[in-house]
């Protein structure tokens, strides 16, 4: 071998066999703190079954709603001027319709909330309204009417002499009296006003049994219709004054009828929306000729039944409402039941077929009790299928059967199939301090690192208020160690190609770059010969912070190169598979 010939082999064997053992060894010296950044939050799983569509979700901590696609990637987002209080909705015309927080020192309770906003799709104030005084507050959620009213689910405050006058023991009324619901009706007159043109209250629809010189006094077991203000609570010190909660409200109006979720009494009710406002204060009149009361009741029968313990279907259950027409299920009632005074605890989400005819009117069995007694679809009661959310949380039945789940005080979104499947799993990374890095656990201990989301919708892609709008991703909300490290968060004046991650990875990973303007751009991966193994992308882009997803799983181990091809050159990033 000549000397010209050794060079060339010495040359060789640097460059194919020590050049990538020291970039394996420089790799894995890293590789501890890469191990601790392993992927904690944003997208963890999409299967090719989830369904379709966008995630609509506002972080508890945050004044940001967030629209995501089913990839992870933040399609749009709205900025409102205080926290949740708790609800959102997406409206037919791409506005944002938006409960929030505004502090309140009389209700001291969870889930106040105060005002609502609708936002407009670029984020212009289109209205605003503010329900709280001394003596009431919006809390929880609010519900969009076809006619553009919004129902508001709402307290009003009741002194303990309010209380014992309407039957309350003496001996059993909170130091701060109660909060009973109510709902009322607005309608939106003008940018900061709005007219109330129906109301609805519980304190009109009481019976009691402990008092006989109240004017409310009878035989609960013969009035299921009635709410016994003296019934036991489930989950909750009676000694508050919070003894319903309630936390969802739905309108059907195929029914004219509205349903709440009363956690602290682990019951659904439904009532007659078709009524006047006195009708509603009254007990008949609308078109159930029952005026206010309870048109159906069910979860919890010895609130209205004594003795009927053993019937309880309900443990402290959030967001009830009607699944919606043509989807799988249409008419039954889907709901989250939180478990918390379940034994053992854990919590569920159950799909029942209410006792209704076609005129709206419900039926009881011989026993005198509202069904069902079997519920028709459920999740999360197999032992290898459990989890738990003591608070917060909902559900929403999907237009392939699917159900998307949040478990709110976690942050965790997922979608199992009807068979129980999990088929897409995302954690909230959003707190109160802002987006968390990739690889970071949300504290959860203390408040604003919270990723706390009091529900998740799932915006199918035909939906009115997306037509015509720009819904091009713009990456990830979670932050990427690699790019909190080089400082790149904000567009650069030129293209730049992240790190990618993980690195080293296994199969895949994922490429992330930004872009100051619309441009095409080409994405390829390329061996240490420098022959193409994979072209990611091929077209144009707009500004802002782009995924693409690199699978290697049929490569062989070793380092390969992402290249990003733009009008300002290219850029080339190292990366090195280990299977």
């Amino acid at each position: 071998m000549n000397t010209r010939q050794l060079h060339t082999f010495i040359a060789l064997v640097w460059k194919h066999v020590f050049l990538p053992l020291l970039m394996c060894a420089l790799f894995l010296a890293d590789a501890p703190q890469l191990i601790a950044q392993e992927r904690t939050v944003g997208l963890l799983l999409r299967d090719s079954s989830a369904c379709d569509g966008y995630t609509l979700f506002a972080p508890l901590r945050s004044k940001h709603t967030y629209l995501i696609d089913c990839d992870g990637n933040l399609i749009h987002s709205w900025e409102g001027t205080s926290t949740p209080g708790e609800a959102v909705y997406l409206l037919d015309d791409g506005s944002l319709l938006r409960t929030e927080a505004i502090y309140n020192p009389v209700f001291k309770a969870g889930g106040g909330g105060g005002r609502i906003l609708r936002l407009s799709w670029d984020g212009d104030l289109l209205w605003s309204f503010t329900y709280r005084s001394d003596s009431v507050i919006q809390h929880h959620d609010i519900e969009p009417l076809p006619n553009g009213n919004v129902l508001l689910l709402a307290w009003e405050l009741k002194s303990p002499q309010q209380a014992i006058a309407a039957g309350v023991p003496e001996e059993r009324v909170p130091m701060d009296g109660l909060y009973p619901e109510h709902i009322v009706e607005v309608r939106p007159t003008s940018t900061y006003g709005g007219e109330i043109v129906w109301e609805w209250h519980l304190w009109d629809h009481l019976i009691q049994d402990a008092d006989s010189t109240r004017e409310n006094f009878g035989v609960v077991s013969e009035h299921p219709e009635l709410f016994n203000i003296n019934a036991p609570l489930t989950g909750m010190d009676p000694r508050k004054a919070d003894w319903w909660h309630a936390n969802s409200v739905d309108y059907n109006p195929s029914l004219d009828q509205i349903m709440i979720s009363v956690r602290h009494h682990s019951e659904v009710w439904i009532i007659d929306h078709s009524t006047t406002t006195g009708e509603a204060a009254s007990h008949s009149g609308g078109r159930s000729d029952m005026g206010g009361d309870l048109l159906y009741r069910f979860g919890n029968p010895r609130s209205y039944r004594p003795g009927a313990d053993s019937l309880r279907m309900l443990h402290d259950q959030h967001d009830a409402h009607w699944i919606e027409d043509d989807l799988p299920g249409a008419g039954n009632i889907l709901l989250f039941d939180n478990g918390e005074t379940r034994d053992p605890r854990y919590s569920s989400v159950e799909e029942f077929t209410p006792p209704v005819d076609s005129s709206g009117s419900y039926r009881m069995d011989s026993s005198g009790v509202f069904g069902p007694t079997h519920i028709a679809w459920s999740y999360g009661h197999a032992e290898e299928r459990r989890f738990y959310a003591r608070y917060m949380s909902g559900a929403q039945r999907l237009p392939d059967g699917n159900t998307l789940v949040c478990n709110g005080p976690k942050g965790y979104f997922f979608e199992v199939t009807p068979t129980g499947s999990i088929v897409w799993r995302y954690v909230n990374p959003v707190t109160g301090e802002g987006p968390l890095d990739q690889g970071t656990v949300p504290p959860g201990s203390h408040w604003s690192r919270e990723n706390l989301a009091f529900r998740c919708t799932r915006i199918p892609p035909d939906h009115p208020g997306l037509a015509g709008r720009t819904l091009e991703s713009q990456g990830p909300i979670e932050r990427y160690p690699s790019s909190v490290r080089h400082g790149n968060d904000a567009h650069p004046g030129a293209p730049f190609l992240h790190p990618n991650y993980p690195d080293p990875f296994r199969t895949s990973t994922t490429i992330r770059f930004t872009l100051p303007g619309r441009e095409r751009v080409i994405l390829r991966v390329t061996d240490v010969l420098g022959r193409t193994v994979a072209v990611l992308l091929d077209a144009e882009r707009s500004a802002g912070t782009h995924l693409a997803h690199f699978n290697a799983a049929s490569l062989p181990d070793g380092t390969y190169f992402c290249r990003l091809y733009t009008s300002h050159g290219v850029q080339t990033q190292r990366m090195l598979l280990l299977q």
